[in-house]
């Protein structure tokens, strides 16, 4: 069933359960990659906080949570390139596990950025988990990246987090846009 946010039109793409089932899959990883190990949940706002409520539920190893803010879409369907980085990590990560928590990587710049920045702070080991990644439009390779739930289409998503002009965060679905 087609849906309308704002003024633009949206289809399914993935389902809330063929979302929760990927979760589940990821969470059962990663417990395994951090046993005996606490590693540092960082989510990355605005987008993520669906996706990573959802994935600290089904992990069982120890682990703490923080997060960072940053955009690069300002309300548009596509990428301006300009990264605000409206809020910075809070937490020491020196010498720590982290784990990235990202809606979607596309071009890979907001993730190469962020990346970048944290590995001046000295942590153990930096890895990234996604919801959605763009294969198509990777223009930054991320070798951190090692966690993807599910690639899609260079296309416009919205729902689990990810907004256009800050509305459909609330679908519990990801939705692509209808042109």
């Amino acid at each position: 069933m087609n849906i309308k946010i704002a003024d633009l039109e949206f289809e399914p793409l993935i389902s809330a359960e063929e979302i929760q089932t990927r979760i589940k899959q990821i969470a059962a990883q990663l417990n395994a990659d951090y046993e005996n190990k606490t590693p540092i949940f960082v989510g990355v706002l605005n987008g993520c906080f669906m996706f990573m409520g959802d994935l600290l539920k089904q992990i069982t190893v120890p682990c703490e949570v923080a997060f960072t803010k940053l955009s690069s879409y300002h309300g548009g369907t596509t990428s301006t390139r300009r990264i605000n980085d409206d809020f910075d990590l809070m937490v020491d990560i020196a010498n720590r596990h982290v784990v990235l928590v990202e809606d979607i990587v596309d071009t890979g710049n907001t993730l190469d950025y962020l990346v970048a920045k944290l590995s001046h702070r000295k942590p153990a080991s930096i890895t990234v988990c996604a919801l959605l990644l763009k294969p198509d439009a990777i223009e930054y390779p991320i070798e951190e990246l090692t966690h993807v739930a599910f690639n899609i289409p260079n296309e416009f998503v919205v729902g689990y987090g990810l907004d256009y002009m800050e509305l459909g965060r609330n679908l519990d679905g990801i939705y692509k846009r209808v042109v």
